[in-house]
């Protein structure tokens, strides 16, 4: 098995990487790619061979429980 460390370089981590369809248009987002025992890598679309973090599958349901919840909207650059 592969090991995913966090800072390698993202594009050595193989799958298909997945970003909001919001981005599309312009191309700058976080990317997302599904790694094995539910862990996620995560990249900047405009760095795609830039470094990767890795997340636990636990962290990821944190964090998305939390962005579900509004919990980091006071980041959003963008008034919905």
């Amino acid at each position: 098995m592969q090991k995913f460390t966090n800072g390698m370089p993202a594009n050595l981590v193989p799958g298909e990487w997945v970003k909001s369809r919001k981005s599309e248009a312009n191309g700058t987002c976080v990317e997302a790619v599904k790694l094995p025992q539910g862990r996620v890598a995560l990249r900047n679309s405009t760095d795609p061979s830039g470094p990767a973090l890795v997340f636990t599958a636990a962290e990821v349901d944190a964090f998305l429980d939390g962005a579900k919840n509004g919990e980091f909207d006071r980041f959003a650059t963008v008034n919905w």
